[in-house]
């Protein structure tokens, strides 16, 4: 009998795929405490892409969400 292959939560909610099948991710430090940061972070600057060898492997954790 074949079984369904499980989403690893923990990296679903981490990582997201965009609409041209990019891996990205949020970067670290744009939480909180922003009022004495740099003020270049915007909204669109939270997200970064990773490299490709990178979201091999977590595309392999994430086997339902390709698109």
């Amino acid at each position: 009998m074949w079984y369904k292959l499980k989403t690893n939560k923990a990296i679903a909610k981490r990582f997201k795929i965009t609409k041209n099948n990019k891996m990205i991710h949020k970067k670290a430090g744009v939480s909180h405490l922003l009022t004495n940061k740099w003020d270049a972070p915007q909204k669109d600057q939270y997200w970064r892409e990773l490299f490709k060898g990178d979201a091999k492997k977590i595309k392999n954790l994430l086997p339902y969400s390709t698109r």
